[in-house]
């Protein structure tokens, strides 16, 4: 074979590669990304962070929860006998007077929230859950903050929240309470106390399946948690504001399924207080967010 022959040969593979799957030079990376005011990189690529799939209890409160909630504390109001219109409060100062039109003009009553009755039930002001609170109070930080970075990074683990995590800007991560008042030389203003976090959106319905699924039902004599007798009345502070707050001893921290697959990793367990927090208002308030709750399988027992 001759030399030629012998080139043209080593040569035609790589003309044939090249016409069958032509390649291109890989991209540059940049280096120097501008940085936002928290330090971090902004790539040069816009993106969007979405819901991968939807949520099995939000899907469930909008076709089957919403409508059983609204029939049980539907209140008929005839136009025979009609209620009585709320007793109007005057203001502290005159509102068309202009040297007082912008200072805090509060009611000289008080805002009577507990005599105000229920707003009128229907489809847009059915009561539905907006976020979920989870708090603990840590009394060995008040001698030590550093004793705060278990329970912080328990709540990391449980809620999933971070600061700004997935670019919301609603998401504060996990806080730190700190003390406001002297209370008999134990807690002074700015001493940190305990911890607290806010969960809203999927997250927050996720917290629940894990509470009726894993947490409720592993904890050892719990029928549910104590609800007032029926003769209790609605038109107190905690009957109006909407708000089911039930507490969990420390052992339940390692039935959470984020908590128990590392359990080694915290230093010790620790008691949490939960707030369920709803939009329900005026009297009765708290026994319809106590329905609600009921349909999201959170037990509720009365003796």
């Amino acid at each position: 074979m001759s030399a030629a022959a012998s080139a043209l040969t080593r040569t035609r593979p790589t003309t044939l590669t090249k016409s069958i799957r032509p390649t291109r030079r890989p991209p540059r990376i940049r280096k120097g990304l501008p940085r936002d005011a928290r330090g971090l990189p902004i790539p040069h690529v816009s993106f969007t962070i979405r819901d991968t799939h939807p949520c099995r209890l939000l899907d469930h409160y909008h076709t089957t929860l919403q409508e059983d909630v609204m029939y049980m504390t539907y209140t008929h109001t005839s136009s025979l006998n009609p209620p009585k219109p709320p007793k109007e409060i005057r203001k502290k100062f005159d509102p068309l007077n202009p040297y007082a039109v912008f200072r805090s003009n509060p009611p000289v009553g008080g805002d009577m929230i507990g005599r105000k009755p229920a707003p009128e039930c229907s489809p847009e002001n059915t009561v539905q859950l907006e976020r979920i609170q989870l708090h603990s109070m840590i009394k060995d930080a008040i001698s030590n903050r550093q004793n705060l970075l278990g329970p912080i990074m328990a709540f990391r683990a449980i809620s999933g929240e971070t600061q700004f995590g997935a670019g919301r800007h609603t998401a504060e991560g996990v806080q730190i309470i700190k003390g406001r008042q002297t209370v008999q030389n134990w807690i002074r203003p700015g001493i940190p106390v305990g911890v607290k976090v806010d969960i809203r959106g999927p997250k927050m319905y996720e917290l629940l399946g894990v509470l009726a699924e894993f947490v409720f039902p592993r904890l050892r004599e719990f029928h549910g948690f104590l609800m007032p007798p029926a003769s209790a009345p609605l038109n107190t502070p905690a009957g109006v504001a909407g708000v089911v707050s039930v507490g969990i001893p420390p052992e339940a921290m390692g039935f959470f399924p984020q908590i128990e697959v590392n359990l080694d990793a915290y230093p010790k367990s620790y008691g949490m207080h939960i707030h369920f927090i709803t939009n329900a208002t005026g009297q009765g308030a708290q026994n319809k967010a106590r329905a609600l709750m009921s349909g999201y399988q959170i037990p509720f027992l009365r003796r």
